[in-house]
């Protein structure tokens, strides 16, 4: 019997855009477990989301208040990316369960692992039978998953990174705005500019989340902490400034990267072909460059494409990145780090 057949498994904040991609990827991959429960707080209790086959009722799933749960009832769970809900019962359901985080509550403490499955899997070997496991953004999820190769064939030196962050980033209510936007300035009335602090549609906005006293964004600061503990390179170089654009599924990141060994493109292309989680697109493809409208509903996959020699520095390429923020970067990842833990050896 597969170790999953028995599993019992909570996912928490299923109403967000990441819950219900959680859903979505547990049923994609034809996992049976023994229980599904599908947890929010009491805006949500009584809605019903779609569930995976196999359990009961087998399509739709009842929506139960996560204040009154009993997390002792499960072996696993997943808390999808509201910081408030994970800051409140995170730690308790920790100690009974495996909690997979997918909220930026937990990811800067050294204690807690974070976790990108196609990048430092083995992070997850100090997880015991029970634990709290954090996953990082998803521009960062991307961006490692594309630095690890590349530092293990060059030694990676330095990342100067400009990410194009999809609307999606900031919930369902930030989509909806930028699509009412949309139809509102072509129809020739103003934008409201209510999610973002201004208009987003026809836009863009260079600022995701607060600025510190530095200028920072915090989003900004989460790239460079977050990719640093997932490489295991504390001291690494990275140079970020986060874009916010009018789109709805997709971040894009032009990464423009240096190394302590020499490297050519080919060579890149080649480590990176072999890479876990990634697709490079060849520029002689009839795709030739990764875009978000394209690839972004194919959730599989971290995509690469315009990768070249850096002409000002030596030793240094550029590339482009572009990953399903949802999907790949924090859904896909979060039911890959649940696979490891329920497969490895007992």
């Amino acid at each position: 019997m597969s170790r999953t057949a028995t599993l019992r498994v909570a996912v928490v904040g299923v109403s967000s855009l990441i819950g219900e991609a959680v859903i979505d990827e547990l049923r994609a991959r034809k996992m049976t477990f023994a229980e599904l429960h599908a947890l929010d707080d009491e805006r949500s209790v009584g809605r019903a989301v779609s569930g995976e086959e196999g359990v009961e009722p087998a399509k739709t799933l009842p929506v139960s208040d996560v204040a009154a749960f009993d997390f002792s009832r499960v072996d696993l769970v997943f808390f999808c990316g509201r910081s408030a809900l994970s800051e409140r019962y995170a730690e308790a359901a920790a100690a009974h369960a495996w909690v997979i985080d997918g909220s930026a509550a937990f990811r800067a403490r050294a204690e807690v692992p974070l976790v990108v499955a196609d990048v430092n899997a083995g992070a997850l070997q100090a997880v015991g039978a029970r634990g709290l496991i954090a996953l990082p953004g998803s521009a960062s999820a991307a961006l490692a998953t594309v630095l690890a190769p590349l530092h293990a064939l060059a030694g990676l030196e330095r990342a100067e990174v400009a990410t194009y962050q999809a609307v999606s980033g900031s919930g369902r209510g930030a989509m909806d705005e930028l699509a009412g936007e949309t139809v509102a300035m072509l129809s020739g009335k103003k934008a409201r500019g209510r999610a973002f602090g201004r208009q987003i549609a026809f836009n863009v906005i260079p600022q995701v989340d607060a600025f510190d006293a530095e200028g920072v964004s915090r989003e900004e600061r989460r790239l460079w902490q977050e990719t640093r503990r997932v490489l295991d390179l504390p001291h690494l170089a990275i140079n970020a400034t986060a874009v916010r654009v009018p789109v709805f599924f997709g971040h894009s990141l032009a990464v423009h990267a240096s190394f302590t060994r020499p490297v050519s493109a080919v060579e890149a292309v080649g480590v990176l072909q072999r890479g876990m989680g990634i697709s490079v697109i060849d520029a002689d493809s009839a795709m030739e460059f990764p875009t978000p409208a394209v690839l972004a509903m194919s959730p599989d996959k971290v995509y690469v494409g315009r990768l070249r020699a850096d002409l000002t520095r030596d030793r240094a390429l550029n590339f482009w990145v572009v990953a399903d923020n949802v999907r790949k970067c924090a859904a896909h990842n979060a039911v890959s780090v649940a696979h490891i833990l329920v497969n490895r050896p007992q």
